[in-house]
C-alpha cells in the first residue's frame, strides 16, 4: 500500500498515530490523536514533540530512538493536552522513514463501577493490541504478494478482523463501555461468521434455518459479531462437526423482571460433547472453562455484550446436542 493509501486507512482509526521528523516535530497526527490531545490536525503539523511530553526524559529517549533507528515500547507516559489535561498512554515508537511513527494507546483509571470481568478485559485488550498490529501487517504483506485471488481474499478476512478487534480493544482500554446502536442485519453477520469458519483448516458443516422475516434490530455489529465467534468457537473446542445457525422471533419472552413484546432468537446449536455437568450452573462466569488451556472468557464476554443490548444468554446442553440461545430485544427498533 502507497503512503496516500496508508494515510487514509489511518485516518479512520481509533489508535491514535503520528510522525514525528529528524527534529522531533509532528509532520502528521491521525484525527483520533488529535481529538485526545485537542489539536486541529493542521496546527498540530510542527509542534515540537517536547511539547507533549510530561517526562523531559522521554523526549531525550526518543531522539537517541530516532538516531539509532530503534523501536521501543514506552508504558504509561504522560502526554499534555493543548488545554494542559494530561493524558496517560502507551506508546510504541518505531522508525518510519526519516522520522518515527508513534501508535498511541490511551489509558484510564479504573471506574469506580467497573464489574471484574471489566477489568479483566481491559487487561487482556492491553496486550493483544501489539499481537494484533503484527497480524494484520504480516495478512498485508500476504496480501500484497500472493496472485491467487482466494489467498488475497483470505488475507483480507485476517485484515478484516484485525481490524474489528482493535476497535472492541480500544473501545474497551478507553472505558468505552455503552453499545454503540445502529440498525443491524443479524443474517449478514452470520454470514460472515460462516466465511469466517470455512477458512478454518477442517471447518465444520454448517447449516442455516433462517427467518427470512426478522427485521434488522438496534445493536452494535461489533459486539454482536464477537458474540457469535465466541458461541462458535466454544462449538468447535467441544469436538462438534455440525453447526446449525438458526433465527426466529418470539413473543412474550421474560428475561429476569422484564417481558420482551417481541425478540430476536439466535440459536447456535452444535453436536459436541456438551457442557460438563460441573460447569452448567457456573458456565458464564469468568475465567471458568472446561478446557486446561481456556481462558473463561469467551462466554462471559459474550453474556456481558448480551446484557449491554437488552438481551440474555441461554445454554441447554446434552452430549451431542448443545444449544446458546442469543436473545435480542426488537421493539426498540420499531417502537
Amino acid at each position: 500500500m502507497n503512503e496516500t493509501g496508508w494515510r487514509a486507512r489511518a485516518e479512520q482509526m481509533a489508535t491514535g498515530l503520528a510522525l514525528v521528523d529528524a527534529q522531533l516535530r509532528l509532520s502528521w497526527i491521525n484525527p483520533a490523536l488529535a481529538d485526545w490531545l485537542e489539536l486541529g490536525l493542521r496546527s498540530a503539523v510542527g509542534q515540537p514533540l517536547g511539547l507533549l511530553l510530561g517526562d523531559p526524559d522521554a523526549l531525550a529517549q526518543a531522539g537517541r530512538l530516532l538516531a539509532e533507528q530503534r523501536s521501543a515500547q514506552w508504558r504509561g507516559v504522560s502526554l499534555v493536552a493543548a488545554g494542559g489535561r494530561e493524558i496517560t498512554v502507551d506508546i510504541a515508537l518505531q522508525p518510519f522513514e526519516d522520522g518515527l511513527l508513534l501508535e498511541v494507546h490511551a489509558l484510564a483509571e479504573p471506574l469506580a463501577n467497573s464489574s471484574p470481568l471489566s477489568a479483566t478485559l481491559r487487561g487482556f485488550a492491553h496486550e493483544v493490541k501489539n499481537p494484533l498490529a503484527g497480524l494484520r501487517g504480516a495478512a498485508q504483506l500476504l496480501q500484497r504478494r500472493v496472485d491467487n485471488e482466494d489467498l488475497r481474499s483470505l488475507a483480507g478476512l485476517i485484515i478484516d478482523e484485525a481490524d474489528r478487534l482493535g476497535t472492541l480493544a480500544n473501545r474497551l482500554l478507553h472505558h468505552d463501555g455503552a453499545v454503540r446502536l445502529g440498525p443491524v442485519n443479524i443474517h449478514q453477520l452470520l454470514e460472515r461468521l460462516t466465511d469466517l469458519l470455512q477458512a478454518e483448516p477442517s471447518p465444520p458443516q454448517l447449516r442455516h434455518d433462517y427467518d427470512p422475516s426478522v427485521p434488522d434490530l438496534l445493536g452494535d455489529a461489533d459486539r454482536l459479531q464477537q458474540v457469535l465467534l465466541n458461541l462458535a468457537r466454544n462449538a468447535l473446542e467441544a469436538h462438534a462437526c455440525t453447526l446449525t445457525l438458526r433465527t426466529r422471533v418470539e413473543h412474550g419472552v421474560r428475561l429476569g423482571e422484564r417481558v420482551l413484546r417481541m425478540a430476536l432468537r439466535v440459536d447456535v446449536i452444535d453436536d459436541g460433547i456438551g457442557v460438563p455437568s460441573a460447569l452448567r450452573d457456573t458456565l458464564f462466569q469468568p475465567l471458568v472453562s472446561g478446557r486446561a488451556d481456556g481462558s473463561g472468557l469467551g462466554l462471559a464476554l459474550s453474556r456481558e455484550i448480551a446484557h449491554g443490548h437488552g438481551g440474555e444468554l441461554r445454554c441447554t446442553s446434552r452430549p451431542g446436542d448443545t444449544v446458546f440461545s442469543l436473545y435480542l430485544p426488537l421493539e426498540r427498533a420499531h417502537d
